[in-house]
């Protein structure tokens, strides 16, 4: 990271950040406990109006470290650059989000209404990063990455103090993407409930943060090939390797149809939808039920921005499209 996530900025935070990406409310679901053998709690960050966790950190990001009329450019699968659209516009910045070709139309559509200028800039996240990144340096603008930005992670370690304070548990399973969130609420957690063991969850098809955390150095892959298009990562942050190997006691990989099967269990138990990085955290569960039976579990639901075809797939009979394109009429991703 450009410098690495302070708890004292954690703390400082919240009055930096919209109220209403803040006290995000904690789910519980005894239907749901019974399917997956243990306690669950789980932070629902998606009743706002990006629909993810994202707010927090780009909230945060503008509010501190932008300077006025900075004009700002990223990359994103979607929900990071809602909320850096959102968070720029209301301070004056003009804001460029580079996407890739196969990104998800509700996100794209989204930044779009937040005041983003969206450029395809290759066929996935990492070469639309790539493209942001030229194109920044090309015309003398603020790069923002996710996940490089101690700010970021700042913001999103709200998330963590929230938790804490609300729910007791043993174990936290955190989406790793690019590292912010994994980041924030590490630093969050190991002050106020350094006994919880945090692990850390990618989709099996998209390895690369898992294989660089184990061997102590960036490894890219060819592809990130997964459902989970919020934690899609093929190339990492390797100046972020170091701090987050420290965040994270364990990293698992989840398969595609785990990912499928948590997100199709939380939409019977509790009616919502969420996106497949929004569940890999149940994924997990599923996944090593034997590791879990019995104990307090936590976990994020991140994400709810759900790609149409995906949605029709998964959820026939109770998630029309006509439906959720209602719901995003007004801003709100439920």
């Amino acid at each position: 990271m450009q410098s690495t996530p302070l708890l004292a900025n954690i703390l400082a935070a919240s009055p930096h950040i919209d109220p209403v990406f803040l006290d995000a409310q904690v789910v519980s679901c005894a239907a749901l406990d019974v399917e997956l053998g243990c306690t669950l709690s789980a932070q629902d960050e998606t009743c706002n109006p990006i629909g993810s966790f994202k707010g927090r950190g780009t909230e945060l990001f503008a509010a501190t470290a932008l300077r006025s009329g900075e004009r700002v450019v990223c990359a994103s699968a979607g929900n990071f650059g809602q909320g850096l659209a959102r968070a720029a516009a209301k301070r004056g910045h003009a804001c460029t989000v580079f996407v890739g070709a196969s990104a998800n139309p509700l996100k794209v559509d989204a930044m779009r209404r937040f005041g983003a200028d969206v450029r395809i800039g290759g066929p996935d996240f990492d070469a639309a990063k790539r493209a942001a990144r030229e194109h920044a340096a090309m015309h003398g603008l603020c790069f923002v990455e996710d996940g490089a930005h101690a700010a970021i992670a700042e913001g999103a370690g709200t998330i963590g103090l929230e938790l804490a304070a609300s729910a007791r548990f043993e174990t936290i399973l955190v989406p790793l993407g690019n590292g912010a969130l994994l980041a924030g609420v590490a630093v969050a957690l190991r002050d106020r409930a350094p006994d919880v063991r945090i692990v850390a969850v990618v989709a099996a098809n998209a390895p690369a943060m898992k294989l660089s955390l184990e061997a102590g150095r960036a490894v890219n892959t060819c592809t990130a090939d997964t459902v989970a298009d919020g934690i899609a990562v093929r190339e990492p942050i390797a100046a972020t390797l170091t701090f987050l190997r420290g965040c994270c006691d364990e990293v698992v990989a989840v398969s595609e149809q785990q990912i499928v099967d948590a997100m199709r269990l939380l939409h019977r138990c509790l009616g919502r939808a969420f996106e497949p990085a929004g569940a890999v955290g149940v994924a997990a569960i599923l996944a090593r039920r034997e590791c879990h039976a019995g104990r307090r579990v936590a976990t994020i639901f991140c994400g709810a921005n759900v790609a149409p075809d995906l949605r029709a797939r998964l959820f026939p009979d109770r998630c029309s499209l006509a439906s959720h394109q209602a719901l995003s009429s007004t801003g709100i991703h439920r």
